[in-house]
């Protein structure tokens, strides 16, 4: 095959590791994860030999070629559907950091940004009882209001923070999502822009986390079980 590209039939390669890859074929066009050479001493390194986050991943979910050229994708909808007014882009932080500093650099419009911080999630299931942490810095009374999110689950947190947006007389407002986890779903919430709709797996990377990690692996993956819920 010509050219730099190359074709990894169902395995994602990183380093040593092989991970399997959800639907076929990806395009890699570089090392995307390079060993690491230099790094602390002798023995920081064979502990970074012995365990890798790549190594607690079951399967690849979507690629980072997949991201990269879904979010390209997103931005320019946003950029079009938003050519009268300016977006409001409020994220729910932690989450969707990666994601929403993607989109707004591939929205090319006028936009601005604030964050929210609410808590719902106890280990791996949403507890159901949401409370904002941070609120936002700005009023959003007469402004068309996007809300970024990572993943919509089961949808009571979002649906909670929308609830609250609402009361504040926004002069519009719609949902952004990264991920989509539809068949988890417990209220009646939907997204007018969605990245990629998943199964029912724990979702990790780019942002999702389980217990704060995982958060920086480039992919999204799916999280083995026997960490999560260790017999």
């Amino acid at each position: 095959m010509s050219g730099s590209n190359t074709e990894i039939p169902a395995f994602y390669t990183s380093g040593s590791n092989r991970l399997p890859i959800e639907g076929g074929c990806v395009k890699q066009t570089h090392a995307i994860f390079p060993k690491p050479s230099g790094l602390g001493n002798k023995e920081d390194n064979r502990h970074m030999q012995r365990h890798s986050m790549h190594d607690d991943v079951e399967r690849v979910l979507i690629t980072q070629e997949q991201i990269q050229l879904r979010v390209q994708e997103l931005g320019a909808q946003i950029a079009d559907d938003y050519a009268d007014g300016a977006p409001h882009m409020i994220t729910i932080l932690k989450g969707s950091i990666p994601f929403i500093a993607d989109l707004m650099r591939a929205a090319d419009c006028p936009l601005s940004l604030d964050v929210m911080a609410v808590a719902s999630y106890a280990g791996h299931q949403s507890s159901g009882e949401v409370r904002v942490t941070k609120d936002l810095d700005e009023s959003i009374e007469g402004r068309h209001v996007l809300v970024v999110e990572d993943i919509i689950d089961t949808g009571l947190t979002l649906a909670y923070v929308m609830r609250i947006l609402a009361n504040r007389a926004p002069a519009s407002i719609r949902i952004a999502t990264f991920l989509d986890k539809p068949s988890r779903r417990k209220t009646q919430i939907k997204a007018d822009y969605v990245g990629f709709t998943i199964p029912d797996a724990f979702a990790i990377g780019y942002g999702l986390d389980w217990n704060q990690r995982y958060r920086n692996l480039p992919y999204i993956g799916a999280l083995k079980r026997e960490i999560y819920e260790p017999t």
